[in-house]
């Protein structure tokens, strides 16, 4: 039996007695932690989809160790500024086994049933109606132009709904970490907010001469 569950923000293919290496978890080493993302479950020729989890399932697992993984180097530099920056990063992980994989509460699809089409009636006189044009969905806003924000994080953020400054803005910086967790690099969101609710107000002078003061996003 295998399972697709997603662990702190990641999704893994996993399997009982399996390790793996996951995003930093809070559960302390030698405990047990459960997972109730499972996406989908395989035995055999079964296979069991969630939308998008299955009800019931769930992956159980046990905390190994806490690590950090290999040096990851990162490399800053802004255009015709002369600024360049060299930095090391070590992403902070939890080695885990799986111990169980529990499918209790699970529901399959029934298959559809056919339908019979009853007979055509006799059409009844057409009354044409004007159709309203269909609405255009609203533009998500370039994220980029927020100091430190690349296209990967951009469009981790667009998946997660946060798609405009405004709501960028309201978002605060613990959650937005935790939203671009499985985004590889060391990212200093405090400023993201500030720096979104100025562009949502317009203030792009301003925020341009405060850009020029940050490292990254960082103060």
């Amino acid at each position: 039996m295998y399972a697709i569950v997603e662990i702190a923000g990641q999704q893994f293919k996993v399997a009982k007695d399996q390790k793996v290496f996951v995003n930093r978890l809070s559960t302390e080493e030698g405990k047990s932690v459960n997972f109730d993302k499972v996406l989908l479950v395989g035995e055999g020729s079964n296979i069991t989809l969630g939308a998008p989890a299955i009800d019931g399932a769930q992956v159980g697992a046990k905390v190994l160790r806490h690590l950090k993984g290999d040096k990851v180097i990162v490399f800053k530099k802004k255009r015709r500024k002369g600024y360049r920056v060299k930095n090391g990063h070590r992403q902070s992980l939890t080695e885990i086994v799986i111990e169980s994989i529990a499918t209790s509460g699970a529901k399959k699809a029934a298959p559809k049933k056919e339908v019979k089409k009853a007979e055509p009636k006799a059409a009844a006189p057409k009354v044409e109606a004007k159709k309203a044009a269909p609405a255009k969905a609203a533009k998500p806003d370039d994220l980029k132009k927020v100091e430190g924000i690349g296209p990967k994080i951009a469009a981790t953020l667009v998946e997660a709904g946060v798609d405009t400054f405004a709501k960028l803005a309201k978002t605060d910086a613990a959650k937005i970490s935790e939203i671009i967790a499985g985004v590889r690099g060391n990212h200093v969101t405090d400023t993201w907010p500030a720096q979104a609710q100025m562009a949502a107000d317009g203030k792009w002078e301003e925020l341009k001469k405060w850009q020029d003061e940050l490292d990254g996003g960082k103060a």
